[in-house]
């Protein structure tokens, strides 16, 4: 599984020549929250586009690196361009509330998780209750509803169905970065 904030981060290099083009700085979803792309830090300042990499651009996400296969997979994207994304743009997946349609609250989004072969849809999220309660009783690991229909990805909330706090487990140390 591919947990979203190792990504942040990562350098980008082009697969034949070794050429960096950049560090992971975010990445960015489609209307349904499907992973559509990654978005650059470059280190350059007052750049009027964002710079991204479309996800099927994407060859290989390592531990250590993203490898894409060259550099005409860089775009310049407008900021309208990006409207949700993990921690940048206009909605943010990233502390989000998760409640379920009975009005309870689980959490609020800490990470996300996307599996290799599953491809761009999220299949679980990282719940956090605040600091206090991370050191205390640790994250939660939320697997996403298989069933689209019943989860609404809004912009303020997650809303999951009722029962959905039953399904919630513990993530380890080693799989958190609290």
């Amino acid at each position: 599984m591919i947990k979203l904030q190792h990504m942040i981060g990562l350098p980008v290099l082009i697969m034949s020549t070794g050429q960096q083009v950049g560090h992971v700085k975010d990445a960015w979803f489609d209307e349904h929250w499907e992973l559509s792309g990654i978005i650059l830090d470059v280190g350059r300042r007052f750049l009027s586009a964002t710079r991204s990499i479309l996800w099927s651009d994407v060859v290989k996400c390592g531990e250590d690196v993203v490898f894409i296969m060259s550099e005409q997979a860089v775009h310049k994207a407008l900021p309208a361009d990006i409207q949700r994304s993990f921690h940048t743009g206009a909605i943010r997946l990233k502390d989000l509330i998760v409640v379920t349609t009975d009005g309870e609250q689980l959490g609020r989004v800490s990470d996300v998780y996307f599996s290799n072969e599953q491809g761009t849809q999220i299949v679980g999220y990282e719940l956090t209750d605040g600091f206090i309660a991370d050191v205390m009783d640790g994250r939660k690991w939320l697997p996403a509803p298989t069933d689209l229909d019943t989860v609404t990805l809004g912009e303020n909330a997650i809303i999951v169905p009722a029962g959905s706090e039953l399904l919630l487990e513990p993530v380890t140390a080693s799989d958190s970065d609290i």
